[in-house]
């Protein structure tokens, strides 16, 4: 199924409009896309503290609380400020399992103000699930996102 991005950008707007509790936003937004997006078991947000990532609102089941900058997905996108598109998490070299079903993944590097405040990650139990048109989707979503957000003390 093709995801509506446009559709998904509208929404996303009318969440955040005249809200400016982050930890509500972004509870709402990882909801959003929890409920918009197919084939995916896991979906959250990772807040960068000093050098590591520590979990932020997430749906699906309990996970990696601490992740270092550089380690895993999460951490080698925050650490590079580029999104990672791994078809296959088993073969990227220091993959972290938090869920054992997760076989592709998708980490994009939240930006405000142009400062790393954390990241996106979804993970899907489905090899090659997140297409080029998805990674651009996401990110224009986290871009609209991130626009919205001046304190992001969650």
């Amino acid at each position: 199924m093709q995801t509506d991005f446009d559709l998904l950008q509208s929404q996303l707007q009318a969440l955040l409009d005249n809200e400016t509790d982050t930890l509500a936003n972004t509870s709402n937004f990882v909801a959003l896309l929890n409920n918009a997006l197919d084939d995916i078991n896991w979906i959250g947000v990772y807040v960068l503290r000093g050098e590591e990532l520590v979990l932020g609102p997430f749906q699906g089941l309990a996970a990696c609380v601490r992740i270092p900058l550089g380690k895993g997905v999460c951490g080698t996108a925050a650490r590079l400020l580029e999104t990672q598109r791994v078809a296959d998490v088993h073969e990227f070299p220091g993959h972290i399992a938090c869920d054992a079903a997760s076989r592709s993944e998708l980490v994009v590097p939240l930006l405000v103000n142009n400062e790393l405040v954390g990241v996106l990650d979804i993970d899907s139990p489905s090899k090659n699930r997140f297409s080029a048109a998805d990674q651009a989707g996401i990110e224009s979503l986290c871009r609209t996102f991130c626009a919205t957000q001046t304190d992001f003390s969650l």
